[in-house]
């Protein structure tokens, strides 16, 4: 049995479910979520409790079982406390700022690179080298931030770029390191 998928997923109050077949919709105080899951594995929800269950011990089903347990916990707990990304910006002359709905960097280019917030992502910019992506959606949120990322990743010798703030970058010698 999957450690994972066997572990009862705890429904907290002011979440609601709704399971229709292979249709889930959860409902909390952050927003809605959505999914469909593969039609071999069952979801039930029993005494505030939601339940992965696998039709046999076939090596998709056991893969399935484990990341559909995930997916519906993620879907949990997003609607009730959201994710988050926090992106650090690297280098002299290199900002972000929030106009409006836009997230506005100057990351070294001879243009600024602007990014719109997409449905269910709010953005925040505490600092100006300190960029927050918020939402219940941890999928939506993790790509964004990455897309974010992509538009100036860090570079191993002087480390400038957008990172992750908990990422560490390996720093590298120069040509003239080694005499």
């Amino acid at each position: 049995m999957s450690r994972i998928g066997r572990k009862p997923i705890a429904v907290p109050s002011g979440v609601d479910v709704k399971i229709d077949g292979s249709h889930i919709a959860v409902k909390g105080p952050k927003g809605t979520l959505e999914r469909d899951v593969h039609k071999d594995i069952t979801v039930a929800l029993e005494n505030n409790e939601i339940i992965v269950t696998r039709p046999s011990d076939n090596k998709n089903h056991r893969a399935l079982h484990g990341l559909t347990r995930s997916l519906v916990n993620n879907m949990v707990v997003g609607v009730t406390e959201g994710f988050s990304k926090t992106l650090e910006v690297n280098g002299v002359g290199y900002r972000a700022a929030k106009q409006g709905k836009d997230l506005v960097m100057n990351l070294g280019y001879s243009h600024q690179v602007i990014m719109s917030e997409i449905d269910g992502i709010s953005i925040e910019v505490p600092a100006p080298n300190k960029i927050v992506i918020s939402g219940p959606d941890k999928q939506k949120v993790g790509q964004f931030a990455a897309n974010v990322r992509e538009k100036r990743p860090p570079e191993p010798y002087k480390g400038k770029g957008i990172k992750y703030a908990e990422e560490y970058i390996q720093r590298k010698e120069g040509k003239t390191g080694k005499k």
